[in-house]
């Protein structure tokens, strides 16, 4: 699946030889990643080229005279989608060709360099970990350096990831976004603009059935029930008072085990709960809460009144889905790294093309956005393992993972990968399309 590239700003600078050139400015998930040339993306897809030939998206064409604004802007739209295309394959993305070049590029936009460091990974239980890594160590090294300390199985970490955490004084939570594996942990602190930020160990995925596949490890077990605890906490996990009670107990005496059993039987267990903000259902500007899990969009709706109604939505009746930039974009030499302030993720419920989409308008919009693609690749992932005769390749960062297909099995297989034409999408699935301005 696509991820959350864009290039929604340029600048012209000067040359050294008097020219001119233009600088991109390139987003993941809402934040400022890098600023690089076209020079500097033609040279890499050239050595991209070189390794896996002509299975790479088109690059946009040099131009060896001036640009008009029409001709800069479709360099611009180029760029971006060949970004998208790009990092869609797991092949190209496990590369070192593709990992050393983007490692670079977002050293040199923050002017790191490369040296020992010692950097903070925080457990949800509150403790600190620190680890001895480079300021050029991605995401995935980190996790791996993490992962030694506490014993976990290197078998196990596609199941765990590094995250932007944003924490609070009353003790709750937010999750920013999940790091990419080529991500540098480093540079990510510092293009974060949150307070209190911190780079946090948490399990990733969506499928609470999943616990039992780490459950013969004991440092799994122990980062689940430390995640368990926290999510009770902060209330993101809905015991009732005779399961919190008894939970309670379980946690007195220690026993991991039971606690574990017992809190997947409790409502939104596994699930992620956004932070507050608001929806156009079933009237515009009312508040609700989000938590996704379980193949579902669970939403606490808030009316004018004050009452507060329940609706789910299963993933298996969503359509489609877009994140839409709803603000100005300013120069990014100025304060602003990061797009989340003015951000929906919108999308539509059901088979019927009649039917209104469901809007939030939430700065989480790209990792709301992230979660719904997580829950569609586990769904896929199970259904290959139910179905072994299917050919699947499951769009899951990093990994691939196939099996025999027949077309007599396709339509719940194309459940998941519905196409829908949209404004800047067209016939494309829409995973999380970044527009400027409305639909």
């Amino acid at each position: 699946m696509k991820m959350h590239f864009c290039i929604p700003v340029s600048q012209q600078r000067p040359d050294a030889l008097g020219g001119r050139y233009v600088l991109y400015s390139v987003f993941l998930d809402g934040f400022l990643f890098c600023k690089v040339r076209y020079s500097q993306l033609h040279r890499w897809n050239e050595q991209l080229r070189r390794v896996f030939g002509n299975c790479l998206p088109p690059f946009p064409t040099k131009h060896y005279l001036a640009m008009t604004a029409s001709m800069a802007e479709e360099r611009r739209d180029r760029l971006e989608r060949y970004l998208q295309t790009v990092t869609a394959d797991p092949r190209v993305t496990r590369s070192d060709v593709f990992t050393e070049f983007l490692t670079l590029v977002q050293m040199h936009t923050l002017n790191i360099p490369t040296k020992k460091t010692s950097l903070a990974v925080f457990l949800p239980d509150g403790r600190r970990i620190d680890v001895e890594v480079l300021t050029s160590d991605t995401a995935e090294r980190v996790l791996e350096v993490v992962a030694h300390k506490l014993g976990l199985y290197p078998e196990l970490l596609g199941y765990f990831g590094l995250f932007l955490i944003r924490c609070f004084p009353e003790g709750k939570l937010s999750v920013v976004k999940k790091l990419a594996d080529f991500e540098l942990p480093c540079a990510s602190l510092q293009t974060s603009e949150v307070e209190d930020c911190k780079i946090g160990l948490r399990k990733w995925y969506l499928d609470p059935a999943l616990d039992s596949m780490l459950m013969d490890c004991r440092a799994a077990g122990d980062l689940l029930y430390m995640q368990a605890v926290q999510d009770i906490e902060i209330e993101w996990v809905k015991p009732t008072q005779a399961q919190r009670e008894e939970l309670k107990a379980l946690q007195e005496k220690e026993n991991q085990t039971k606690f574990l059993e017992l809190s997947q039987e409790v409502r939104h267990y596994g699930y992620i709960q956004l932070d507050p903000c608001t929806c156009n259902h079933p009237e515009p500007g009312c508040g609700v809460v989000l938590s996704i899990g379980n193949n579902e969009i669970s939403c606490c709706v808030t009316l004018p009144d004050g009452q507060t109604q329940d609706i789910a939505f299963q993933m298996s009746g969503v359509k489609c889905w877009q994140v839409t930039f709803l603000g100005t974009l300013l120069d990014t030499d100025g304060p602003q790294r990061t797009l989340n302030q003015n951000l929906e993720l919108r999308f539509q419920y059901s088979e019927d093309s009649q039917q209104p989409w469901f809007v939030v308008y939430t700065k989480q919009a790209f990792f709301l956005s992230s979660c719904l693609k997580k829950m569609i690749s586990e769904k896929m992932s199970k259904l290959a393992e139910e179905n072994p005769e299917m050919q699947i390749e499951v769009p899951e960062q990093g990994r691939s993972k196939k099996q025999p297909f027949q077309l007599s099995q396709q339509k719940d297989y194309f459940n998941f990968l519905r196409k829908s034409k949209m404004k800047k999408a067209e016939d494309e699935c829409v995973w999380g399309t970044l527009t400027e301005g409305g639909l």
